[in-house]
């Protein structure tokens, strides 16, 4: 089943704890690099989650620890629900973001980090693996959930991106987007975020970091792929700064005949080298394993030049890649079997593995 092999993944990502990086198949300890093996029996039909890739430990979660994985099961739960009554994996992605925009503790939505003038701008993409339709926007300031903005785009209007004052226009042209004041995106751990930012920016220094942004990928019971991405960006990002998020082809990309990839991490970089389509083109081209494929763009690289982040995905096949060359990124998968699997940092998969 594939959760059995997902732990026989665990165990020989054990084997290999000495290399410089992470990534295994679904989900796997960031801190080894796996041979990239996929799952010998894989899912069914499932999802993969993720809540942000970055250089941070589970101590430092926490007590928002327990908090994110009630959200994240939550998620996983929302987009089980629509796949086992045969709904579309659209369905399922757009759902599950959903849930994890409506929390405060994702870099998406409700809990969005500021920019450096104390302000929200959301970015959010979709898109359907069976017609290779996309969706996208950026530089939202009053929308509760962007990637439901992003799948109207999809499918209300020719374009595929649209950004600020227009796309909220367009919003309220087609009706059924919820509006929502600023004052609604205010946290004070994301308000905190920016003082904490601001003072390192005076200091040249560095801080602790956790790219937030949210994402899913789905494989529904009739074989087509989907894949969403939703973000606030980066704390004290400037001058309108989009990172990948709402990017087709850097932070989301599915398409049936290859995969589904979501992205999370320096969006300069995925941007730059294409990130989700390269790593679904080696998939399609080269016929690659996803997770070799993943782990050639992310460790291979990514890494070399500076490219913090990881990616989550799904293959036409079932099988699943989590990929990541930070020291943690929130992951979490579900297959038919209805059991989620809930993860962040090397150490709690490391655990997992334990009897």
């Amino acid at each position: 089943m594939f959760n059995e092999s997902v732990m026989r993944t665990f165990v020989v990502a054990a084997l290999v704890a000495g290399a410089l990086s992470c990534t295994q198949p679904a989900p796997a300890p960031q801190a080894q690099r796996s041979p990239a093996a996929p799952a010998a029996q894989p899912l069914r039909w499932g999802m993969v989650i993720h809540t942000g890739a970055g250089n941070f430990t589970l101590a430092s979660l926490g007590d928002r620890q327990e908090a994110m994985r009630a959200a994240m099961h939550d998620a996983l739960m929302a987009g089980h629900r629509v796949l086992a009554g045969g709904g579309s994996s659209l369905d399922a992605v757009q759902g599950a973001i959903v849930i994890m925009e409506d929390s405060p503790l994702f870099n998406a939505g409700k809990g969005a980090v500021f920019t450096h003038e104390g302000t929200n701008e959301l970015d959010a993409s979709i898109m359907d693996g069976r017609t290779l339709q996309a969706g996208a926007v950026a530089g939202l300031t009053h929308i509760k959930n962007p990637i439901r903005l992003a799948r109207l785009v999809m499918e209300k209007s020719p374009h595929v991106m649209m950004a600020g004052d227009g796309a909220e226009a367009f919003a309220k042209e087609q009706g059924g987007i919820e509006f929502v004041p600023p004052g609604y995106f205010y946290t004070e751990r994301s308000w905190k975020a920016l003082q904490s930012a601001l003072e390192a920016e005076k200091k040249a220094a560095q801080v602790e970091s956790h790219h937030g942004t949210v994402g899913a990928v789905a494989l529904d019971q009739h074989g087509n792929l989907a894949a969403g991405t939703s973000t606030g960006g980066l704390t004290n990002k400037r001058f309108g700064r989009i990172g990948d998020s709402p990017i087709v082809g850097a932070g989301t990309y599915a398409n049936n005949r290859n995969c589904a990839i979501s992205s999370t991490g320096i969006g300069e970089f995925f941007i730059r080298y294409t990130v989700a389509h390269d790593i679904c083109a080696r998939v399609e081209y080269q016929k690659m394993p996803i997770q070799a494929a993943a782990d050639s763009v992310i460790q291979g690289m990514l890494e070399p030049v500076g490219g913090e982040g990881g990616i989550i995905g799904l293959d036409a096949a079932g099988n699943v890649a989590m990929s990541f060359n930070v020291t943690g990124m929130g992951r979490g998968y579900i297959g038919s079997d209805g059991r989620a699997v809930i993860q962040f940092t090397a150490d709690d998969a490391a655990a997992a593995k334990q009897p």
